[in-house]
């Protein structure tokens, strides 16, 4: 197996008025999610949130620590939150075996364990997709699944963004340091996401789009309301979204994408709102 992980610094929204499209996609756009037989993760520092993905095919693969921790595990002074995105896995976490299916989850409190992610089938590998962010106490290890979720129904098939919010790594689902993570799904038909479009200054926040045809492309934006950027990604990517930032997207085809936020509250709706015809 191989661990690969970079760090990304964060940005003044000063400085990023001026970013071209090269520098928008090199500090925010996160290309390589998934290789077979391997781990990749960013580390960003924003809320210090690791995003990264784990792909086993035809090896079982660690959660190697990384240097940037300085920790005997990498779980020692975090939490994690995984999304299976693929086939059939198995995530064992110390002692704990946890079986994850499709769009299934798994929370993982701090604490010294190793950690491993498997397949099944090789030829139906399973795509862990993972948030982690520090925690400052242990909260139990939980899985989750759609039937835990609590769900929003949002938004209307006229304005293209029908869809289903399944918040599945929150406190009312279960308790967790910092770390909020969920999957919206939109119907088809629809491929506005998160509109209004919203900050909120007390948490930074990740997206993870899948579910896009490989013909097809997600628009991402974000920046400032009045000083809005986009970012055009392929399925099985995921975008760093800064505090000071919106966060929306648009498709040519419907989706599904898995958030995750860090930072300061577990206010789910704690957000700032824009109006649509306020952006720029």
């Amino acid at each position: 197996m191989k661990t690969n992980y970079e760090i990304r610094y964060a940005a003044h929204p000063q400085d990023a008025k001026s970013y071209d499209t090269a520098r928008l996609r090199r500090d925010f756009l996160i290309e390589k999610v998934f290789s077979p037989d391997e781990v990749n993760m960013v580390y960003s520092m924003y809320d210090r949130m690791i995003v990264g993905g784990a792909m086993p095919v035809a090896e079982t693969l660690r959660l190697e620590v990384i240097d940037p921790l300085k920790a005997p595990f990498f779980l020692t002074r975090r939490e994690m939150g995984i999304f299976n995105v693929g086939g059939p896995g198995v995530v064992k976490a110390g002692d704990a075996v946890f079986e994850l299916d499709y769009k299934e989850a798994l929370y993982l409190g701090s604490g010294d364990r190793e950690v491993t992610f498997e397949s099944k089938d090789a030829k139906n590998p399973a795509k862990f997709y993972f948030n982690s962010t520090t925690a400052h106490r242990n909260y139990p290890d939980k899985k989750v699944t759609k039937a835990d979720a609590v769900v929003a129904h949002m938004g209307s098939l006229e304005g293209s963004n029908d869809r289903n919010i399944n918040k599945m790594i929150v406190n009312q689902v279960l308790p967790t340091c910092q770390l909020q993570m969920g999957m919206t799904e939109l119907l088809p038909g629809s491929v506005w996401n998160t509109m209004p479009a919203h900050v909120h200054s007390r948490r930074m926040e990740a997206y993870f789009y899948f579910e896009v045809p490989e013909e097809h492309a997600v628009c991402h934006l974000m920046g400032e309301v009045e000083e809005t950027r986009h970012i055009w990604m392929k399925g099985d990517q995921a975008v760093l979204s800064p505090e000071w930032s919106i966060h929306s997207a648009a498709a040519t085809h419907n989706y599904t994408f898995i958030w995750g936020m860090g930072g300061e509250n577990l206010d789910y709706g704690d957000q700032d709102f824009s109006k649509i015809t306020d952006l720029k």
